[in-house]
């Protein structure tokens, strides 16, 4: 039975999130010492605990009352015994701790306080000792403060934080009732839906109610977002749903989603309906030459003091985009990129990247661990999500910089690097193939003695930056990262990952990677934390080979939408006469530059050509302006930058001529909207397939171990699948709306194949056409 906004817990909040609400005061300082993962938090929690009595109890549930709020939490652990409430906190590194700033310390003891009276109540206590356990995840070292407090001391201080935070929660409980009741009769922005979109739109909803997972294929020119976005908001009052993540690949993906709010917000001008769009923190930092503590930048200096006014500021902004958080943050002096972290507890909607929700330390997820939220997903371009995933949960470390960095560091950081360089060419001696020093190859475990230089090394390097705060080493800080991702990507190595030496630039030297294959085991806990996901994209075929790589689980729902296009609006030609592989690229140039100068002759307008490499690309891109002068050319190069980008695309103009070479795969690929006649064409010279390389093809073998034989082979699933999905992406460039004519060339013979075409989408009709002839 659906619950309505009215049976909803009145004013409930997490102890974590009353105390650093009320507790938090002074500087924002997030001096270099990074925090241990939350796998390695809750190892830290369990050797800490294992360490106890036999009646030690931890992961204590509690909860109380002051008025109309409802305070509730898990206490880390209780000793009866010594009648002890512990507070366990992990860290890196001694000095790390040694330095802690004095307000980071004052909302750990606000935390164990609020425990306390919340045990003292429940138990009739009259006083208890409370204990901050802080946990060197390094060192396996405790440090421990303790304090005995009486109950009414404990009782008071609860008071003081919930008075100091019933305000908020009750005009949070007021925009929640408000929120709700808004979107459970919210109307669909426009007159009406396109093709397919309401089909799309019901699924989400459906999916909504019975807390499923839904794959859902739809084409470009539907409207997916609002079609997604829409139908998800509707279901929240039903399903009391307190947040929507969005979560997209590409900067483009989070303009459409602001988009969506905007459209419905036109409709619904009084929506109370927060949205936040999250920004990475090199582009949301106002001073990137500083440091983010209070010392070295003013926008940290004092960020908790006014903190309380830029937020209820931003409560008077409708939509929190990029520049509207930029500009509430100005007005108080805060750091814009911190406040937009802030304001993620307390948006409806959040936008922002595939890693906000499935990066190991990710910011949304542990929110939603935090406050016990339940969320609803919805990923857009999910096609995306297989390569981001395995990027996400890939760590290197590259030997020659580390080499590198000894002429840099200080004397204290050599001991440390040089054991490391000494071990690493050990096992470069020791691994080396028939005497094929700079060979790729992949290891058949975790190199022990390396993982563990590897970890002294960092750790020697944390102390060095706790002890040295005003320090800043790019170098030193980049090796730190990478050190440590691999460390904690190295407590759940398996057979999801390959352990791999690649040789470095010098050919001397190797770079150590753990490359994951398959990031179902990581992303399958996410999924399970979601109430609801809705993943779509144009291009999601085959769905086996999603559901299996991405761990979604056995009842994921699947939807193929119809298309709002009509076959006789895209001409389709495979040129079966041309082969694009690499060992006839050279025999190919002349033919498919015959090709593109036939079709720009029988139709002149704006075109696209593909190519799978930047090489393929000059050649033909030569030969063509060689023999056709005449024609406008203006090509994709290495590393554009952003306003190089959009130099490329304002080529394409309504009326023009010309065309523009490109990489599949690339920024012009897909995600780019070029509709009417700005494109008319498109000729895609490769079948898309990844480069056949030592890398890719260990990769194809443990995908042949790993995948089931319905979803596919380790080549279908390396190559053929990935390939394809990216040939969909480059053709759907031009058709966008249902008044467009355009053209597709699939310039290869293997594009006639039958397992091919039945990768590609039913309205191109691609069998038919095969029947009829091209």
């Amino acid at each position: 039975m659906d619950v309505t906004p009215e049976d909803l817990p009145p004013l409930t909040v997490a102890v974590r999130t009353l105390c650093e609400f009320t507790a938090k005061a002074g500087d924002l300082d997030v001096r270099f010492t990074p925090a241990p993962t939350a796998i390695e938090g809750i190892e830290g929690h369990a050797v800490v605990a294992s360490r106890r009595g036999a009646g030690y109890q931890k992961e204590i549930p509690l909860s109380g009352r002051h008025g109309e709020l409802l305070v509730r939490g898990r206490a880390d652990g209780f000793d009866a015994d010594k009648g002890r409430l512990e507070e366990v906190k992990t860290h890196r590194g001694a000095g790390a701790l040694a330095r802690q700033p004095a307000n980071h310390r004052a909302l750990h003891w606000a935390q164990a306080m609020v425990y306390g009276w919340l045990l003292c109540e429940r138990d009739g206590l009259e006083q208890l000792e409370l204990a901050l356990v802080y946990y060197d995840i390094g060192s396996r070292q405790e440090t421990v403060f303790t304090q005995t407090l009486d109950a009414e001391a404990l009782r008071l201080h609860f008071i003081l934080r919930c008075d100091a935070y019933i305000a908020w929660a009750q005009l949070e409980h007021a925009h929640r009732r408000a929120r709700d009741a808004a979107l459970a009769v919210l109307r669909f922005p426009h007159a009406d839906f396109r093709t397919g979109q309401r089909p799309l739109a019901e699924a989400v909803f459906k999916v909504a109610r019975a807390g499923r997972p839904l794959m859902a294929q739809a084409p470009t020119g539907i409207g997916k977002t609002i079609g997604t976005v829409f139908p998800l908001l509707r279901a929240l009052p039903g399903q009391q749903i307190d947040r929507v993540f969005f979560l997209t690949a590409k900067t483009s993906g989070r303009a459409l989603a602001l988009d969506a709010v905007a459209t419905l917000r036109r409709a619904e001008p009084d929506l109370p309906l927060r949205a936040l769009e999250l920004v990475a923190r090199e582009k949301a930092c106002e001073h990137p030459d500083k440091a983010c503590h209070g010392e070295s930048c003013p926008l940290a200096e004092g960020f908790y003091d006014r903190l309380p006014a830029a937020r209820e500021a931003a409560l008077t902004v409708p939509v929190w985009h990029r520049e509207g958080v930029r500009a509430v943050a100005a007005a108080h002096g805060v750091c814009p990129y911190y406040l937009g972290q802030e304001l993620a507890r307390w948006a409806d909607l959040v936008i922002g990247d595939y890693n906000h929700f499935f990066d190991l330390s990710a910011m949304l997820h542990a929110l939603t661990q935090i406050n016990g939220w339940r969320v609803a997903l919805l990923l857009d371009e999910a096609h995306n999500l297989v390569d981001r995933a395995r990027l996400m949960h890939t760590g290197e470390l590259d030997q020659l910089s580390v080499r590198g960095l000894r002429h840099t560091v200080p004397k204290a950081l050599q001991k440390p690097l040089d054991k490391l360089n000494r071990v690493w060419k050990a096992l470069n001696a020791s691994e080396s193939n028939d005497g094929e020093d700079n060979a790729y190859r992949v290891l058949p475990a975790l190199p022990d003695e390396l993982m563990t230089a590897i970890q002294q090394a960092a750790t020697a390097v944390i102390d060095h930056l706790v002890d040295h705060p005003t320090t800043v080493d790019a170098a030193l800080q980049g090796f730190l990262f990478d050190a440590l991702h691999l460390t904690k990507l190295a407590e759940s190595f398996g057979p999801h990952s390959l352990c791999d030496l690649t040789p470095s630039r010098d050919g001397r030297t190797s770079v150590l990677c753990l490359r994951n294959v398959v990031p179902a085991p990581f992303l399958g806990p996410r999924w399970q934390a979601a109430h609801t996901a809705t993943l779509f994209s144009a291009t999601l075929q085959p769905p086996a080979f999603h559901r299996e790589l991405l761990g979604l689980p056995e009842q994921t729902a699947w939807i193929d939408v119809d298309s709002p296009f009509e076959r006789a609006q895209l001409d389709i030609h495979i040129a079966r006469d041309i082969s694009t592989r690499w060992q006839h690229r050279d025999a190919s140039v002349a033919p498919i530059t015959a090709l593109i100068a036939a079709q720009y002759a029988e139709r002149p307008g704006n075109y696209l050509a593909f190519f799978s490499s930047f090489d393929y690309l000059d050649r033909v891109a030569v030969a063509f302006e060689a023999a056709h002068p005449d024609v406008p050319v203006w090509k994709q190069s290495r590393r554009m930058s952003e306003p190089e980008q959009a130099a490329f695309l304002a080529r394409f103009a309504a009326g023009g001529r010309g065309v523009g070479f490109a990489v599949l795969g690339g920024a012009f690929a897909e995600g780019i909207d070029l509709p009417g006649d700005r494109l008319i064409g498109a000729f895609i010279a490769t079948l898309g397939l990844p480069q056949v390389n030592p890398v890719n093809e260990q990769i194809r073998r443990r995908l042949d171990t790993l995948v089931s034989r319905d979803t596919g082979s380790g080549f279908d699933c390396a190559y053929l699948f990935p390939g394809v999905q990216k040939v969909v992406q480059a053709a759907g460039r031009v058709i966008r709306t249902p008044q467009d004519r355009g053209v597709v060339h699939l310039i290869d013979d293997r594009f006639a194949g039958a397992q091919v075409q039945g990768l590609m989408p039913r309205w191109w009709g691609l069998g038919q056409r095969s029947a009829e002839g091209d």
